[in-house]
């Protein structure tokens, strides 16, 4: 018999978000989106020694239907004394090769150790 073919998961769609008051939470932010579209995950930046928050976070949908949704009802938008900037967030071939573990990226580049030409003339100093 054959086993049932299953359907890989449909990739979630990532959103930036930026631009909103820094004293926003998780929850405030999932709540002013999820009326345009159902969050699956959130994670607002923060500074890795202070935690303050960076002005920006990333929210991952479950459709890019309603990615765009969000990106049209809220790009542009004032909130308090800020203006929103909402924007789908695209990963192509190239980002994700580059994220893969053991893999350097092609655009960093290669150092090599030179010796300077005085490094042969130096006497040591014997240990003790």
């Amino acid at each position: 018999m054959n086993a049932p073919k299953t359907n890989p998961a449909p990739a979630l769609v990532k959103i930036f978000v930026g631009g909103f008051p820094l004293d926003m939470t998780e929850l405030e932010l999932v709540q002013l989106v999820s009326l345009h579209g159902n969050v699956s995950t959130i994670k607002i930046v923060r500074d890795k020694k202070t935690g303050i928050c960076k002005g920006y976070a990333f929210l991952e949908m479950k459709n890019r239907e309603e990615a765009k949704k969000v990106v049209s009802a809220l790009n542009g938008e004032p909130l308090g004394d800020r203006t929103l900037s909402v924007k789908i967030n695209i990963d192509n071939a190239a980002t994700a090769a580059a994220k893969k573990p053991g893999q350097r990226p092609a655009s960093k580049p290669t150092y090599v150790k030179v010796s300077s030409p005085s490094d042969g003339l130096r006497d040591k100093r014997q240990r003790k």
